[in-house]
Parts: structure tokens; C-alpha cells; sequence
């Protein structure tokens, strides 16, 4: 799907129709898999690390664009009602961080144990929350107070996220008792994500706001379900395709490594905590390491155009 400009190519009807073969093919190759060898199966896995890695930062930069549109939306409209909805939806997030940072200390530093590892995560996570509305809120930069308090809820919450995939035998894993509870939400909730956040992505890929649409995307033509069947047929295939064909398979790749990945605790061997869903300490860093890489990424939003006010951003 790559190059596809205009709904008269003939890849373009490959796109959107052609489902019973789609179908069939997919069955097909659900059952073809039970016969791969496992050096394949290995040999995926690890593609599938990195390309989680990139879905991830998809994630995390799609959740940066919305909330500075969210945060100039309501900016924009420029009345009182708004101002003051802004301030409370930046207060509630900034009492429901820190309000979960006090239970995270609570379940994951259990007296009498040795978590300076929690701890550290958990003070860290605080620490970035005081340093986003710090910088957002500095004259030179002339940012929200908005993005800064949803960047700080969405960093608690991959905290929370990585201290619960802790190994169930770790002493300050205070979830260790709800095991199996904590095990099938963690997993309805992540697959829940990718399922919107793909469907955000693939959506957002052919607007011109969206960070990660290509620059020759096109912006106009047929969506991917057609809206009006009496249009003349001719025109309609003359007209630009509406988003990226291309990105928009090549998220859906990503999130199907990235579901791999998450049901099986970035791991195929499988050892005590193995027997769970996105349970050991793979699952924690990558969650931590996409804490960090969130931070580092919103205050780099902030700083960018201080930094190069040559350009845009």
C-alpha cells in the first residue's frame, strides 16, 4: 500500500474490499501457524520487542497531540465557563496523581521490606508530575497547566502498571494475593488501549494536526467507509485518498506485536511468573521506560520551541 495517492489505483479496491478472501486467508494462517517451527516463532518475538518499543511511543506521542489540542480547543474559546473547566479537570488529575501515588507507596512498600526499587519508582513518577507543571507553567515557555496535569496522571498510571507486573513471589508486591484478579484486568484494560489507541491512530494518520502523518499524506477523498453511494463513481476516483494506507497497516502491525508481547509477559519461556498475564520484570521496565520516555518527550514539547524558534512545531 505504499505510494497509494488517488482512489484510481487499483491497490486501493485491494484496501477496502475483497473481505471473504481477507478472511479465509486470515483462518488460514491461524492454522499454518501451529506448524512454524519455533526458531521462527523466536526470530518474532524479537522483531516483536522492538516493534512494541515503536507502538508504545505511538502511544505516547498520539496522547501529546491530543492533549495540546484538548488544551488549545478550550483555550481558544476564550470565556470564562472554559477557563474555569480547565482549571477543575487540571485539579481533579493533579489530586487523582498524587491521591495514587499515596496508595502505590501503600500496596508496593510494604514496612519491614527492602523496596528501595519501588520507592524509586514512585518518587521518581512525583517528581516528574512537580517538574511538568513547573516548566508549563515557566513565562518563557508559556504552556498549560492542562497537558501537564493528564501527562502526570497517564506517567501514575504506567507506574501502577509496572509495579503490578511485578513477579507475584516479590516480598513488596502487595498484589501478590489477587493474582489472578489483577492479572485479567491488567490484560482487559492493555488490550482495551490498543484496541482505541489504534483506531485513534489510524484516524488521526490523515489529519494534518496529527503528529505522525506523513507529510505527503493526503487530505481528502473517500474515508475508509464510504458515506454517499450516489456520488458519480468517476469523481470519486479521482479524488485523494483519505489517510495513509501504508501507516495504517503498519500500526496495525505494530499493535499486533505489541498484543503478542503483552499476553505472553514479553517473554515465551515461561517461568513462575510466566504462568500470567504481562507478569515479571520484562514487563516492568518496558512500562517504566515508557514513563520516562513520556516525560522526556512532553518536556521536549515544551522546550522545542524555545530551543529552535526557527522552526515549527
Amino acid at each position: 500500500m505504499v505510494g497509494v495517492k488517488t482512489q484510481r489505483d487499483p491497490r486501493d479496491s485491494m484496501h477496502h474490499g475483497g473481505w471473504m478472501m481477507k478472511i479465509i486467508c486470515w483462518c488460514l494462517l491461524v492454522i499454518f501457524m501451529f506448524f512454524v517451527p519455533n526458531e521462527i516463532i523466536s526470530f518474532y518475538e524479537t522483531i516483536s520487542k522492538f516493534g512494541s518499543g515503536m507502538f508504545l511511543l505511538v502511544q505516547v506521542m498520539l496522547l501529546l497531540d491530543f492533549v495540546h489540542g484538548w488544551n488549545d480547543k478550550w483555550v481558544g474559546y476564550d470565556e470564562q465557563f472554559w477557563y474555569i473547566a480547565l482549571f477543575v479537570v487540571s485539579l481533579v488529575c493533579y489530586v487523582a496523581t498524587f491521591a495514587f501515588s499515596g496508595v502505590l507507596f501503600h500496596f508496593f512498600t510494604p514496612s519491614g521490606q527492602d523496596c528501595g526499587l519501588n520507592v524509586f519508582f514512585i518518587t521518581m513518577t512525583m517528581i516528574l508530575a512537580f517538574v511538568f507543571a513547573i516548566v508549563a507553567l515557566h513565562p518563557a515557555v508559556n504552556g498549560s497547566v492542562l497537558p501537564a496535569s493528564v501527562i502526570s496522571l497517564y506517567c501514575t498510571y504506567l507506574c501502577y502498571s509496572a509495579l503490578a507486573s511485578e513477579p507475584r513471589d516479590y516480598e513488596c508486591n502487595g498484589l501478590h494475593k489477587h493474582s489472578k484478579a489483577v492479572s485479567t484486568g491488567t490484560l482487559t484494560l492493555g488490550l482495551a488501549t490498543t484496541v482505541l489507541s489504534v483506531v485513534y491512530s489510524a484516524v488521526r494518520a490523515g489529519s494534518s494536526a496529527a503528529v505522525l502523518s506523513p507529510p505527503s499524506s493526503p487530505r481528502a477523498g473517500k474515508p475508509l467507509l464510504p458515506l454517499d453511494a450516489k456520488e458519480d463513481e468517476e469523481k470519486e476516483k479521482a479524488k485523494p485518498v483519505t489517510y495513509s494506507y501504508a501507516f495504517f497497516h503498519l500500526i496495525f502491525s505494530l499493535a499486533s506485536m505489541y498484543s503478542a508481547m503483552l499476553l505472553t509477559g514479553w517473554s515465551t519461556s515461561v517461568g513462575e511468573s510466566g504462568k500470567l498475564v504481562d507478569v515479571g520484570w520484562p514487563s516492568v521496565w518496558v512500562r517504566i521506560i515508557t514513563s520516562w520516555a513520556t516525560a522526556l518527550l512532553y518536556l521536549w514539547s515544551l522546550v522545542a520551541p524555545i530551543m529552535f524558534p526557527e522552526r515549527e512545531f
